[in-house]
């Protein structure tokens, strides 16, 4: 089982890749490692943060994917009708874009800090988009 440490704004997360059933989209995530970016709040899914990585090509098909992750999963939507973005959810889900509704693929689940999800959130719809690292535990 690989984990990885997440850093969010002033808060850390350790996470737990879902690499029996997101293979593909774990190994491809690990490739991008460390991985840093700012993370904003989505516009259209409800509460969630969310990377948009525009047109960045992950290569991915769609395994363990969802329309309804639960706060402290994250998903990564591979591109195709909307853009390629990352989604940490924090509360009720239900992931979308100008285009309609999606599902991405789950493939990092929080299993320390749960209790930091909701703040950073709430950190992030108020005071603006938030520097965020992804690193190997």
């Amino acid at each position: 089982m690989t984990n990885i440490a997440i850093t969010a704004g002033p808060y850390r997360f350790l996470a737990r890749m879902e690499e029996t059933d997101a293979p593909k989209t774990c190994a491809r995530f690990l490739e991008l490692l460390p991985f840093r970016q700012k993370i904003i709040h989505v516009r259209w899914s409800g509460e969630a943060c969310w990377i948009p990585l525009g047109d960045f090509e992950m290569g991915l098909p769609y395994e363990n994917h969802t329309s309804f992750p639960a706060p402290g999963q994250i998903i990564l939507y591979p591109g195709g009708i909307s853009e390629t973005e990352i989604l940490l959810a924090y509360g009720g889900v239900r992931f979308a874009s100008k285009v309609g509704q999606l599902a991405g693929n789950h493939f990092l689940t929080i299993i320390e800090g749960m209790e930091n999800v909701t703040p950073l959130g709430k950190m992030t719809l108020w005071q603006g988009a938030q520097d965020i690292l992804f690193e190997r535990a």
